[in-house]
């Protein structure tokens, strides 16, 4: 029977921004994929480094379009899309926008700067920031001292923050988020492999380089409603609902990892990384 958020959780979304899932997926199915993810050649390929501030390296394979191999069998599973419908503003079906393999390595792993995850999306031009939600996977272990998330509690009833360039990464105004910092409550994610948070994209979030001798590696997955289209986006996978698979395909399935035809992101398509004619306008007046 599938694990679905309950009343509690989805009200705790509502009220806090986020809603932490403990032992939601099992210890055999993220030793499963973990297994595949840290062997996949082609995941290693596709993968892209963001310099933060210090010039660390944060690395990254993100892909748009799930498919049937064994990460698209958890992002299509039933309890992965099913809890996403209870938390979109919308009845209209969900899709997949995108996922990506968070690989924060021992030593090297970089830091990620506040932002908002809409800070990047708005630039995708989806409208309706509540049509949207992050669902993020622990492959391991996440404490603060190999870089956990961080998160400030109700952030996402501030709204879209304004966000600019912080090294190849997007951040947030500085300014809004010490102000953020002052009222609400930092909250270290901590997590074990197999737990899940569910997070708004208007949710302040940041980590901190992992300076431990052990890797954090997650899934985030990203779902929006159909009725919630991205006008500045040629990706596929936004445009039709998911496919939603039963949540046992996961162990069954002899599916191994990512597939060469994938539609992976370039940092040169990326939106987010682009500066808007509005950017540039506000450069030179």
């Amino acid at each position: 029977m599938s694990r679905l958020l309950n009343e509690i959780e989805v009200r705790d979304y509502h009220r806090d921004g986020f809603v932490i899932l403990p032992g939601f997926f099992s210890p055999e199915e993220i030793g499963k994929l973990y297994r595949i993810a840290s062997g996949d050649s082609i995941i290693r390929e596709n993968a892209l480094d963001l310099n933060d501030q210090s010039g660390k390296k944060t690395k990254l394979t993100l892909w748009f379009t799930p498919g049937d191999d064994i990460y698209s069998l958890l992002i299509r599973s039933k309890r992965m899309v099913g809890s996403a419908a209870l938390l979109l503003d919308s009845d209209s079906p969900v899709c997949h926008f995108h996922t990506k393999l968070m690989q924060k390595e021992p030593r090297v792993g970089g830091a990620w700067e506040w932002h908002q995850d809409y800070g990047y999306w708005y630039k995708n031009q989806f409208l309706f920031p509540d049509q949207l939600t992050s669902v993020m996977v622990a492959l391991t272990e996440a404490n603060p001292e190999n870089g956990c998330l961080q998160v400030i509690r109700g952030s996402h009833k501030l709204g879209r923050v304004n966000h600019g360039f912080s090294g190849e990464q997007v951040g947030a105004d500085m300014e809004m988020v010490d102000l953020a910092l002052k009222t609400m409550e930092l909250v270290y994610v901590r997590l074990q492999p197999g737990d899940t948070l569910f997070f708004h994209p208007n949710t302040l979030h940041r980590s901190e380089a992992n300076l431990s001798d052990k890797p954090r590696w997650s899934l985030i997955s990203c779902y929006n409603s159909l009725s919630n289209p991205a006008h500045n986006d040629d990706s596929l996978g936004w445009r039709k609902p998911v496919e939603v698979v039963a949540d046992e395909m996961l162990m069954l399935s002899e599916n191994k990892g990512a597939f060469a035809g994938a539609d992976f992101l370039k940092k040169e398509n990326d939106p987010a990384l682009q500066e808007t004619d509005w950017e540039k306008n506000v450069k030179t007046n």
